[in-house]
C-alpha cells in the first residue's frame, strides 16, 4: 500500500465535510461539547461526593452529551432552509452562546458541589439558575424562528423530509414548554423528593413520577421524526404514489410520538415511574 504523501490532503467523511460546509462554528462549538464530555467522564471517577444522591459530574456530562446532539441537528437542519443573513446569525451564533452559557452553569454548579437545577438555597444559586432559564428560554425562540421558517416555507427538499422536520421541531417545542412546567414546580419528581433511587445513567426516578422522562422523549423527536421522513424519502424516491404514502407515515409516526411522550408526561404527573424498581 502506497503511503500517503505530505502534500497530499486529509480527506474527511463525506458527512464531517458536509456539517462543516453548513455551519462550522455549530459544527466546532458541538466538538467542544464532545471533548468536554471525554473530560468530565475521566473526572466523575476522581470526586467522591455526591449531589441528590449522584456524582456531581454525571449530570454535566448527560448534558454535554446532548448539546452536542442538539448542535449537530441545528448544524445540519440550518443547510435545509433558507434565512436571511441576520436570521442565520442570530440562530447560529445565539444558539452556541445559550447552550454553552448552560453548560458552564452546570458544570461549575458541578464544581462547588451543589445542584444547578432548581436550587434556591442561596441568592448566588437563585441567580444562576434564573440566568439559566433566561439562556433556555432564547435558545427556545431560536429554535421556533427556524421552526418557522420550515413551516411557512417550502424548501426544495422532498416531502416526508420536510414533514419530519417540521414535526420534529413542534415536538421538541411542546418538550421545552413542558421543561418550564417543571420549573414552575421547581422539581422534576412527582410523589416523591428530587434525587431518589433512580434509573442508571439517567438517574429517572424509579419509586415516583419524573417529569424528566417525557422531556427527553420529547426534545429528541427533533432528530427521531426529521431522520423518519428522511428514511422514508430515499424509499419512494421517483414514485409520486409512495411519495403520498410516506407522507402520511410520517405524520402518523409524529402523532403516535406525541401521543407516547404526552402519555409519559401524564404517567409522571400521576406519580408513576417509568420503571417501578
Amino acid at each position: 500500500m502506497r503511503a500517503r504523501s505530505a502534500s497530499t490532503p486529509l480527506k474527511l467523511p463525506r458527512s464531517i465535510e458536509e456539517l462543516l460546509r453548513r455551519s462550522p462554528v455549530l459544527f466546532m462549538a458541538a466538538v467542544a461539547h464532545v471533548a468536554l464530555l471525554v473530560v468530565l467522564l475521566g473526572v466523575a471517577p476522581l470526586d467522591a461526593r455526591l449531589v441528590l444522591g449522584v456524582n456531581p459530574w454525571i449530570k454535566p456530562a448527560k448534558f454535554a452529551a446532548s448539546i452536542a446532539i442538539y448542535l449537530l441537528t441545528i448544524n445540519w437542519l440550518i443547510g435545509d432552509v433558507t434565512l436571511p443573513p441576520r436570521g442565520r446569525r442570530a440562530v447560529v451564533w445565539g444558539t452556541v452562546a445559550m447552550v454553552s452559557f448552560e453548560m458552564i452553569a452546570i458544570a461549575m454548579q458541578a464544581a462547588r458541589g451543589v445542584a444547578s437545577h432548581f436550587n434556591r438555597t442561596t441568592p448566588f444559586d437563585v441567580a444562576v439558575f434564573a440566568l439559566m432559564g433566561i439562556a433556555i428560554l432564547v435558545n427556545t425562540a431560536l429554535a421556533a424562528y427556524l421552526a418557522y421558517r420550515f413551516w411557512t416555507t417550502r424548501p426544495p427538499l422532498p416531502a416526508p423530509y420536510l414533514w419530519g422536520i417540521r414535526l420534529g421541531f413542534l415536538l421538541f417545542l411542546l418538550a421545552c414548554a413542558e421543561g418550564g412546567f417543571m420549573s414552575t414546580l421547581d422539581a422534576h419528581s412527582v410523589g416523591v423528593a428530587d434525587g431518589g433511587p433512580g434509573l442508571p445513567i439517567v438517574n429517572w426516578s424509579t419509586r415516583g413520577g419524573d417529569l424528566r422522562t417525557a422531556h427527553f422523549f420529547g426534545m429528541h423527536a427533533l432528530q427521531a421524526a426529521p431522520l423518519f421522513g428522511y428514511w422514508l424519502s430515499a424509499w419512494a424516491s421517483g414514485s409520486a404514489s409512495r411519495t403520498q404514502r410516506a407522507v402520511r407515515w410520517v405524520v402518523a409516526f409524529g402523532v403516535g410520538y406525541g401521543a407516547v411522550a404526552l402519555g409519559l408526561f401524564l404517567a409522571a404527573l400521576a406519580g408513576q415511574p417509568l420503571i417501578r424498581m
